[in-house]
């Protein structure tokens, strides 16, 4: 069993909290806006790191992490991109990709909104974590937890992060 701590949208904030929440899992994964090579190296000396870059990423994080990257963990395959949608209105940049190669876990961020969806149709769950980061029009930050168990999902939590 993997579990798994999932953040986007840092956009260069940094929060102690984020290793706080994170302090029981065995992977950290970021979809993108990380905003700051500090927020990614802070986070790559915690636990081993997983991430995209997003849109307002500079050519420092775009080197070092690519736009869509595929893996698989403990039986299940996972797609993340930053820009990506949701069930039922996949960004036209990674739909193909989805349709025709459905992994068993997207990942996305860029919307600032927490989000997990089932998609019946590709037999596939999407998360998009919501924002962790201060810049935006979101409310709350939130970051998401949840584990990987022989290709099943399992307790997923939702962290809201004060302030």
């Amino acid at each position: 069993m993997t579990k798994v701590g999932l953040l986007s949208d840092t956009h260069g904030w940094w929060d102690e909290k984020y290793l706080q929440y994170f302090e029981t899992c065995d992977e950290i994964w970021h979809a993108g806006d990380i905003g700051s090579m500090e927020v990614a190296q802070k986070l790559a000396a915690f636990r081993p790191f997983r991430a995209v870059y997003g849109n307002i990423d500079g050519q420092e994080i775009r080197r070092m992490f690519p736009q869509v990257n595929r893996f698989t963990v403990d039986g299940a395959e996972v797609l993340m991109k930053h820009i990506g949608g949701y069930p039922g209105n996949y960004d036209p940049s990674v739909k193909g990709s989805l349709l025709v190669h459905p992994p068993k876990l997207f990942i996305s961020g860029h919307s600032h909104i927490l989000k997990v969806k089932y998609d019946k149709t590709l037999d596939m769950l999407h998360i998009n974590p919501g924002a962790a980061g201060m810049s935006g029009f979101h409310k709350v930050r939130t970051m998401v937890r949840f584990a990987i168990d022989n290709g099943v999902f399992k307790d997923l939590e939702v962290i809201e992060l004060a302030g």
